[in-house]
């Protein structure tokens, strides 16, 4: 094997693929609501803390997506973006 033959190794990081995957859950989720009418912050807001799917509408297949991805996850990178983005 030659030097040129060897690649060099990916780092994968986890977390960051998770965040993303929420971010984008999120994104298409608020899309979705928008669409229909609905104050997304409201509604994903009334979703975290009921845990109740009918908060978020099925069009799109938001309800679907949403809950794809553990609600504690959502919750705790929400916190985290909020204290990182807030420090003082």
């Amino acid at each position: 094997m030659t030097k040129t033959d060897i690649s060099p190794t990916v780092s994968f990081d986890a977390d960051e693929v998770r965040r993303n995957n929420i971010h984008q859950v999120l994104k298409l989720v608020q899309e979705a609501l928008e669409d229909r009418g609905y104050n997304a912050i409201n509604q994903l807001s009334g979703y975290l803390i009921s845990n109740d799917p009918a908060y978020i509408s099925s069009h799109k297949n938001a309800r679907s997506i949403i809950q794809s991805v553990e609600r504690h996850e959502i919750i705790e990178e929400l916190v985290r973006f909020y204290l990182e983005e807030h420090p003082e």
